[in-house]
C-alpha cells in the first residue's frame, strides 16, 4: 500500500545524525526522569500498590503461582501477568519498592519508546522522539508509570497493539496483525477484555471511516492472529478456572469488568462529565495543546493517521464516561492517541501564555497545598486520613516551600529563554514538573501518609511480633512489610493491634509499641468494655515489649 502525502515525512522533521542522538538522548532522560527517579525509596502507596504487592508477596508465601489471595482470600480483581513480572522482580532484587515498581516503570519506558517508534515511522524521527517525550511527561502518565500496579504495563500492550494495527493498515504486512494479536493476548493476561474491546472497537470505527470494512472482517477473522492471542492468553485462564471454579468467573468476568461499567464499585462513581478535569490535569504541563487540536479538527480528520488516533482518544473518553465505575487512570487507556496528536500540532502554538499557564498554574497550587490542607482538613472524615494530615506543616514546611518556589522561578526562566521554541519551553517546564513530583512533592506525601504504616510494618517483622491483627482499617501495605498475613477483626486480649487511634475503643488496656502520623500499634492486654485506657505513648516500646 502507498504512504498518503499527508503521511509522509515532512522535509522539516528530517534531521541528522547529531540532532537525532541529541533527541534520542533526551527521551532517554527524559523517560529516567518520569519513571525511575525516587520509585526505590517512596513507601507503597495505599490501597492499589499495597494489594498488589502483597498478593505477590502472598505467591511466594503459599508457594502458588497460579492464582492471587489478598489477606488469605482469593483476589479476583485481575489476571496474572503483572504478579508474575513482579514476581520475577523480587526474585532478582529482593523485597523492596524498586523490585515491587520495576515492572511498571519499564512498562511506562516501553510504552514511550513505543510511541516514539511509531511516530518516528510515519512522522520522522523528531516528531517520534516528541511524541515520545510527550507520553513520558503528562502527568497521569508518569505518575502511573511510577506506581506498583499493572497500568503502565497494560498501556504499552494497548498502544503496541493499536500501533501495529495501524501499521497493518498502513502497509498490509501481515506480520503487524499478527502482533496486533500477540499485544491483545498479552494484555488480556494483564488486564483482562479492555486490551481486546478498544483495539476492536477503535478499528472497526476507523475501517468504517475509511470505506474499508471488509478490510476489517478479513483482519479480525485471521486465524492465525486468533491462534497466537490464544496460546498467550488462553493457557491461564483455563488453569484457574479448573483450580478456582466458578468463583473466578463470577469475580472477574461478572464483577470486576462487567459490574464496573454497570455500577460504581468500591464507591468509585462519578457525573458523566467525570474525565473532563481529568484531561485538563492529566495532560498537565501540555493541557494549552487542547484547544490547538481542537481547532485544527478539521485536518486531524482529513488525515487517516490523526483521525485514527483522534477516535482511539474520544472512544475511551465516551465509553468511560458512561461506566458506573470511574477511576482516573482509565483515562491512560486513550490518552496516547491524545499525547501524539499534542506532539503533532506542538509547533503550532504560537501563545506563550498557554504554553506556559498549566505549569505555572501547577507550581503555584504546590506552593500553596498546606494552606489547601488546612483549609480542607476539618471536612476530612476518614479516620486515618484525618490524623494522618495532622501534622502536615511538618512534611510541608520551609524546605518543601523553596523547592517548589524554585521549580517555578525555572519555570518562569524556561519561559523567558529568547532561544527556545514554544515546544522547548513545553519540554523544559515538563521536565521541571516531573523532577519536582519525584524528589519533593512525592517524598512528602509518603512520609505522611504511608511511612508509618511501612515502618509500623517493619517493627512487626524485626522484632517477630505475634500474633497481629488489623482493626478497621485496610492498609494492605502493612503486610507487606510485617511479612506476614495480617487478618482483620474484633482484637483480643494478647494482639498486636494496627489500628488508627481514633479506632482504639473505650474499654482497652493497651501497651503502645509504635505511633505516628494516622497509625498505632499496640499490644492490647484488656479487651474489656469497663477497664480504663492506657496512656498512649508516642514512639517504640522497648525492644521486647
Amino acid at each position: 500500500m502507498n504512504v498518503s502525502a499527508s503521511e509522509a515525512q515532512p522535509a522539516n522533521d528530517e534531521v541528522g545524525l547529531p540532532s537525532l542522538i541529541a533527541w534520542y538522548g533526551l527521551l532517554a532522560t527524559v523517560m529516567a526522569v518520569s519513571f525511575f527517579t525516587g520509585i526505590h525509596e517512596l513507601p507503597l502507596f495505599d490501597l492499589d500498590e499495597g494489594a498488589y504487592a502483597e498478593a505477590t508477596r502472598e505467591m511466594f508465601e503459599r508457594g502458588n503461582f497460579l492464582a492471587t489471595y489478598l489477606n488469605g482470600l482469593p483476589r479476583y480483581d485481575k489476571p496474572i501477568l503483572f504478579y508474575w513480572l513482579q514476581a520475577l522482580s523480587v526474585s532478582l532484587l529482593g523485597w523492596n519498592e524498586l523490585a515491587l515498581r520495576l515492572p511498571s516503570a519499564l512498562g511506562g519506558t516501553a510504552w514511550a519508546m513505543a510511541t516514539a517508534l511509531f511516530v518516528g515511522r510515519l512522522r520522522g524521527a523528531r516528531s517520534g522522539c516528541l511524541a515520545g517525550i510527550v507520553v513520558s511527561t503528562a502527568w497521569l502518565v508518569a505518575m502511573i508509570g511510577k506506581a506498583a500496579i499493572p497500568d503502565a504495563v497494560l498501556n504499552f500492550f494497548i498502544s503496541a497493539s493499536m500501533f501495529s494495527i495501524y501499521l497493518h493498515h498502513h502497509d498490509g504486512r501481515r506480520r503487524h496483525l499478527i502482533l496486533a494479536f500477540a499485544f491483545m493476548g498479552l494484555g488480556f493476561l494483564t488486564k483482562g477484555p479492555v486490551a481486546v474491546l478498544i483495539p476492536f472497537v477503535v478499528s472497526l470505527i476507523f475501517y468504517a471511516s475509511t470505506g474499508d470494512l471488509r478490510r476489517w472482517l478479513g483482519a479480525i477473522a485471521d486465524g492465525r492472529g486468533w491462534l497466537v492471542f490464544l496460546v498467550i492468553a488462553l493457557p491461564w485462564y483455563l488453569a484457574i478456572m479448573v483450580v478456582e471454579g466458578p468463583g473466578f468467573l463470577q469475580g472477574f468476568f461478572l464483577t470486576h469488568n462487567l459490574g464496573r461499567f454497570t455500577q460504581a464499585l468500591e464507591g468509585h462513581g462519578g457525573s458523566p462529565f467525570y474525565y473532563l478535569p481529568v484531561v485538563l490535569i492529566g495532560t498537565i504541563p501540555y493541557t494549552g495543546l487542547l484547544a490547538t487540536v481542537v481547532r485544527h479538527g478539521g485536518t486531524i480528520l482529513r488525515d487517516p493517521l490523526e483521525r485514527y488516533l483522534a477516535i482511539w482518544f474520544v472512544f475511551v473518553l465516551l465509553f468511560f464516561s458512561l461506566s458506573g465505575t470511574k477511576l482516573p487512570h482509565y483515562l491512560n487507556y486513550g490518552l496516547t492517541g491524545l499525547l501524539i496528536l499534542f506532539a503533532l500540532y506542538a509547533d503550532r502554538l504560537r501563545s506563550r501564555a498557554l504554553t506556559l499557564a498549566p505549569s505555572l498554574l501547577f507550581f503555584l497550587v504546590l506552593i500553596f497545598l498546606p494552606e489547601i490542607i488546612g483549609h480542607a482538613l476539618p471536612e476530612v472524615r476518614q479516620a486515618f486520613y484525618r490524623a494522618a494530615l495532622e501534622d502536615y506543616r511538618d512534611h510541608l514546611g520551609t524546605a518543601y516551600r523553596l523547592s517548589c518556589l524554585l521549580g517555578l522561578a525555572l519555570t518562569i526562566a524556561v519561559g523567558l529563554a529568547s532561544r527556545l521554541r514554544n515546544t522547548g519551553r513545553l519540554v523544559g517546564a515538563a521536565i521541571l514538573i516531573q523532577l519536582t513530583m519525584s524528589l519533593v512533592l512525592m517524598p512528602a506525601i509518603g512520609d505522611m501518609l504511608q511511612a508509618p504504616t511501612r515502618e509500623a510494618g517493619r517493627i512487626v517483622h524485626e522484632r517477630g511480633l505475634e500474633p497481629v491483627v488489623r482493626w478497621r482499617l485496610n492498609m494492605p501495605s502493612f503486610s507487606v512489610y510485617s511479612r506476614r498475613v495480617v487478618p482483620e477483626r474484633r482484637p483480643r486480649a494478647g494482639d498486636v493491634v494496627y489500628t488508627t487511634p481514633a479506632y482504639i475503643e473505650p474499654g482497652w488496656r493497651y501497651e503502645t509499641i509504635y505511633r505516628a502520623g494516622g497509625v498505632i500499634l499496640l499490644r492490647l492486654l484488656d479487651a474489656g468494655e469497663t477497664a480504663g485506657t492506657a496512656a498512649a505513648g508516642t514512639g517504640p516500646a522497648p525492644s521486647g515489649q
